[in-house]
């Protein structure tokens, strides 16, 4: 029942998709100040080497990037294949690269829609088809693999804006959850799900001018979410202590889908 038993994940090791800002950044900030070693990856390059630079100083762990297009399926071979390079076996895998796009409902783009399904529900399928065989591998009954598919409150409720598409993809993240829980169980691999709600990023920060003053007012905790709040529910779900949670979507929002207040997600 000690501290360090029920939430310790020292040693090892994470692929975060998308960890080089927002939500996914968070999350590779507290494994790594946890003694986790973390792949970020995403399609900029330079940028993600950075990131991964100031992480590793940050926080005095091994953030290594790898710079990929996820929203193919050769793009996501491709990045598998430089895992199973440089690691023998993966503990965790973290489905968060994601993109919105939002247009009107009487003009909204086939190619607004294909970009958005495309990342934020097909390249956790086969992202998580490619790398499972690695998950596998140190998963046991006592110390899972864990897979955490980072949904949103938007595909719970409907949105502020036009957002047709991300909201549909995020619903959809929530129910692929379920299922490849129910599959993978039986291998020693947990998938759960975090829905968030307001937290600072680009995604939402384009939205509101990155002023997030008002949807904090509207929260009924009266603020946005913290790198704080979404790295402790990811060290929950991968350690010890979230080890009998299996096929959860768990909210990280302020009350906003229980409680009411302005669903920006």
């Amino acid at each position: 029942m000690k501290i360090n038993d029920l939430f310790g994940i020292e040693g090892k090791v994470a692929v975060i998709s998308g960890g080089s800002r927002g939500i996914g950044e968070m999350i590779a900030a507290g494994f790594l100040a946890n003694g986790v070693k973390v792949y970020i990856t995403a399609r900029k390059e330079r940028e993600l080497h950075l990131k991964a630079e100031e992480l590793s100083s940050t926080y005095g762990g091994e953030c290594i990037s790898i710079a990929s297009d996820l929203s193919t399926v050769d793009g996501i071979k491709d990045f598998a294949n430089q895992i199973k390079e440089k690691e023998e076996h993966i503990d965790f895998l973290i489905n968060n690269a994601g993109a919105a796009w939002a247009e009107p409902f009487g003009a909204f783009s086939e190619g607004g829609w294909d970009k958005v399904m495309d990342l934020n529900v097909k390249s956790i399928f086969f992202l998580t088809q490619e790398l499972a065989p690695l998950l596998r591998i140190n998963g046991t009954p006592d110390d899972p693999s864990r897979i955490i598919n980072i949904g949103s409150i938007d595909g719970m409720n409907v949105a502020a804006f036009e957002t047709y598409s991300y909201g549909a993809s995020k619903a959809a993240v929530h129910h692929l959850t379920r299922h490849l829980a129910a599959r993978l169980i039986d291998e020693n691999i947990l998938v759960n799900g975090i829905a968030p709600g307001p937290f600072p990023s680009n995604m939402l920060g384009a939205a509101v001018a990155h002023d997030y003053s008002e949807i904090a007012k509207r929260n009924p905790r009266k603020r946005i979410g913290t790198p704080q709040d979404m790295a402790g529910l990811a060290i929950f779900l991968c350690s010890r202590a979230g080890a009998f949670t299996v096929g959860e979507t768990i909210t990280c929002d302020g009350g906003v889908v229980k409680l009411g207040g302005h669903n920006l997600g």
